[in-house]
């Protein structure tokens, strides 16, 4: 299982990679290796402010839906238009190509939430 050090994640298996005020979110290896089989992934929140934990979208795989969950507050800026056509990406490189939205953090105190790299592996017993 892949757990890249550079990034952030929750405990509801998003990961964030924070640049400046500004952030790229995707599910992690875990949580798409759960799912199964990515068939289609669904934003309907570009260009809205959420806050933390709130629904950013959805994620259906061959046999299930998952809700998304914001890891921090902020505008969404950008949603990757490749996984629309190609939701696959995000099983064969979630933390590449695989990247679902990017976001101009409202509340950068929020990042003290986030699990570290070994705490999320800790909590998936990686």
């Amino acid at each position: 299982m892949n757990i890249p050090s550079d990034l952030k994640y929750t405990k509801d298996h998003e990961w964030i990679r924070i640049e400046g005020d500004m952030a790229t979110v995707g599910i992690t290896d875990f949580a798409q290796g759960e799912l199964g089989d990515i068939v289609y992934v669904e934003v309907e929140t570009l260009d809205e402010t959420l806050d933390k934990e709130e629904v950013f979208g959805t994620v259906e795989a061959v046999k299930t839906v998952s809700d998304l969950f914001l890891p921090l507050s902020g505008e969404i800026v950008a949603f990757n238009e490749a996984l629309e056509d190609e939701p696959e990406k995000v099983n064969s490189d979630p933390y590449g190509d695989g990247w679902m939205i990017k976001i101009k953090l409202s509340d950068p105190s929020e990042i003290e939430g986030l699990l570290s790299d070994a705490a999320y592996k800790e909590l998936v017993g990686a």
